[in-house]
């Protein structure tokens, strides 16, 4: 996967996120990396530090190009969890309700996945980085105070059942730009008349990039080690 890079002109960077690394980390770690100055590094949408997989980082004059990866339709597989739920509707909290799920069978699980495809309204979890009055969602939901957000309009192309071992199921689902998957999560234990929360995720695509072509983090920062002089040559801006 070895190339010329050229951080100044704009890279588009595939990153296959490690699992506890938030996408900012990840931002930074590249930008310290480079140790070029006044260079522009973001990334193209938010990973939570529980997901792992295809994070979009974009340097230099591509950086004007993020909002237009984050516009692009996403797919994710991962892991649900019944019978139970938690605040955060993932991992990141303990479990706060179990249900029952004796009612819940394969084909139910199969018929219910129809419910959430096409234009949907879901709520984003409170334990989001959505700004509340100025302030992130989970600041708020942290310190125990009540947060509301507004439902918005978000689309499912398809979702699908890959394995069923209860109370654990595992998916795929291809859906547009804004859709939390913790609330996809939250709202299908519902659908079953049970709880459920997320329990592991993977972003595989987003757009026409997929993760099967994305670095692995330590070996891009060894790239970009072995490159530095190169490009400090080039650019002259060191």
């Amino acid at each position: 996967m070895s190339k010329a890079f050229d951080f100044v002109q704009g890279e588009i960077l595939l990153i296959d996120k490690p699992l506890t690394w938030t996408s900012f980390d990840v931002v930074g770690k590249i930008r310290n990396s480079l140790r070029i100055k006044k260079i522009k590094v973001g990334h193209a949408g938010t990973l939570d530090p529980l997901a792992s997989g295809l994070l979009i980082v974009c340097t230099g004059k591509l950086t004007k190009s993020v909002d237009l990866y984050m516009a692009e339709e996403k797919e994710y597989t991962g892991t649900i969890t019944l019978g139970a739920t938690t605040p955060s509707f993932d991992l990141e909290t303990e479990v706060d309700q179990t249900f029952e799920i004796n009612h819940i069978t394969d084909e139910i699980i199969h018929a219910t996945c129809q419910q959430f495809i096409g234009e949907i309204a879901q709520v984003s979890p409170s334990y989001s980085a959505l700004r509340i009055d100025g302030e992130r969602a989970y600041h708020k939901a942290r310190r125990g105070e009540e947060v509301k957000i507004k439902s918005r309009n978000i689309t499912i192309s398809e979702f699908e059942i890959t394995q069923i071992r209860m109370p654990e199921i595992d998916f795929r689902v291809v859906c547009s730009k804004g859709t939390y998957i913790r609330s996809l999560a939250n709202d299908f234990g519902k659908a079953l008349h049970s709880g459920a929360y997320l329990s592991a995720l993977r972003r595989t695509r987003s757009g026409s990039f997929n993760v099967a072509d994305a670095w692995e983090l330590p070996h891009l920062i060894d790239e970009i080690s072995l490159q530095r002089i190169n490009w400090t040559e080039k650019t002259n801006i060191e």
